[in-house]
């Protein structure tokens, strides 16, 4: 049991860092336009950030092999920040940048499955397999959080909350990022803590 723990903590705390080898240093920042980009859909739709001009968007790595991914999923968190988010008007876009020969990479219909199963309620749900978009961003954890404004401006990036770990008996003590920073951006004020750190496992991006 106590090795256990330790290995959590251990995992906990690397995660924590955000950092894999090869991935790109951030290219976004807070204050800035957030970088345009079009993907395919796990549907097979073409979805362009300039679709949502006018709304707030939220940005969601997402990797179902990782287990702080699974610890946001199980437990429900992420989907209600999910449905708190689109019952507002946010757009919500889920973001797959993980490599198609990782062991963790989901086909589009695959990962639309999951996603269905675990009764997401993301707008759509992106297909990066070339980690365009991941690396645009800066995205080094799944999930690593970001909210695009109205007027097209990135005013947060960072983590869903504030205790890195993949134990979900840790969600209701914890101070979620992103409905803190969009209560506030949906009230026209500015993010309070608008760079956090992410956490989670790093993004497994395909080589270049």
């Amino acid at each position: 049991m106590l090795n256990l723990k330790l290995a959590a903590t251990t995992l906990a705390a690397f995660a924590v860092l955000g950092f894999a080898a090869g991935n790109a240093a951030a290219t976004a920042t807070v204050g800035q336009p957030a970088p345009a980009f079009t993907a395919t859909d796990a549907s097979g739709k073409t979805v362009s950030l300039a679709d949502f001009k006018g709304k707030h968007v939220v940005l969601e790595w997402v990797n179902p092999g990782c287990p702080f991914v699974v610890k946001h999923y199980k437990s429900q968190n992420m989907q209600g920040t999910q449905k708190e988010a689109t019952a507002k008007g946010v757009v919500w876009l889920a973001v797959s940048s993980t490599a198609p020969d990782s062991k963790d990479y989901k086909k589009p219909a695959e990962l639309a499955q999951w996603m269905q199963g675990e009764k997401a309620a993301a707008t759509a749900t992106l297909m990066d397999d070339d980690g365009k978009i991941g690396r645009a961003y800066g995205a080094r954890t799944t999930p690593h959080m970001y909210i695009v404004d109205p007027a097209g401006t990135l005013v947060y990036a960072g983590g869903i909350d504030d205790k890195p770990s993949s134990n979900p008996a840790d969600i209701p003590g914890a101070k979620n990022f992103v409905k803190a920073a969009l209560a506030e951006t949906l009230a026209g004020k500015p993010v309070t803590q608008a760079n956090t750190r992410p956490y989670g496992c790093s993004v497994k991006y395909s080589s270049m």
